[in-house]
């Protein structure tokens, strides 16, 4: 299986030869006559999984997230504009460390799981309600980034994923090396601006306000938008090798995790460029 610069999809178990025949992002599929892999009984735990199961997981985890994220948003709004501000940054630091345990312990687990996978998602959404409330009252007051940012997660997903079925780009690995070594250097600028910022408080500049920080987080979302690529042709290939059904979950995960990254780059941005 190729590598992905998203950590969820590395090391995946193979699925069985038996499971040969292969519906995937590119083909329909679904229970009509003529298309698709033949599928298995609905209640057969190991039956190959399908696009319907990965679209299924993904959507799941995307309301949950909403679920969680969206009233934390607006408890997050009322309590700074209140001035209390200690019980926001406290589910703030709170879901993102529940999240990354969370993220860590199925990684490095492989542990394809709908209750870890939605527990994760939970966590995400308090995380990001929170840092949305923070930038849409003290950063961007009166600006609906929160929509705003929302709106442009869900424009790129879906434009990354038309572009991935009508092979406008392909994965190839070049482009996967590419991909990685972005993602890395991303990930990489962000700890010296964490590290710099215990120093000076500032960091490096490139999470402010500026023309700096406004190019970052654009950078920074392209770069995203291409691991949407990348977890697309991931969870293709899970389908075309027949990993079980439940397998579905771990690729809901994958792409979550970029979506994640992905949202709160929109939400940088969109604040930086409203900003006072």
């Amino acid at each position: 299986m190729r590598t992905s610069s998203n950590p969820a999809f590395r090391n995946l178990p193979t699925g069985g030869a038996a499971h040969s025949q292969y519906a995937g992002f590119n083909q329909p599929q679904g229970g009509v006559p003529g298309y698709g892999a033949p599928q298995a009984p609905a209640d057969s735990a190991d039956r190959p999984m399908t696009v319907d199961d990965v679209v299924m997981k993904t959507g799941a985890s995307i309301g949950t997230a909403l679920l969680t994220g969206v009233p934390t948003a607006i408890w997050a709004q009322g309590q700074l504009e209140a001035g209390a501000t200690g019980g926001v940054f406290g589910a703030l630091i709170i879901g993102m460390l529940v999240g990354l345990g969370l993220s860590l312990f199925i990684i490095f687990k492989q542990k394809a799981s709908g209750p870890l996978t939605l527990a994760y998602s939970a966590a995400e959404g308090v995380f990001l309600g929170a840092f949305t409330g923070v930038f849409q009252t003290l950063v961007a007051p009166g600006e609906p980034i929160a929509m705003q940012a929302i709106l442009g997660t869900a424009l790129v997903f879906v434009a990354m994923l038309v572009v991935y079925k009508t092979g406008a780009v392909k994965v190839t690995p070049r482009l996967t090396k590419w991909v990685i070594g972005a993602a890395a250097g991303a990930a990489m600028l962000m700890l010296v601006n964490l590290v710099v910022g215990m120093f000076n408080g500032e960091g490096i500049g490139i999470r402010g306000t500026g023309p700096l920080a406004i190019g970052v987080s654009l950078l920074f979302i392209g770069i995203a938008a291409f691991m949407l690529l990348l977890d697309f042709d991931m969870a293709d290939k899970m389908i075309r090798e027949g990993m079980p059904s439940k397998w579905a979950w771990f690729a809901a995960f994958g792409l979550m995790t970029t979506l994640v990254w992905l949202y709160l780059e929109m939400v940088r941005l969109l604040a930086a460029l409203n900003s006072d």
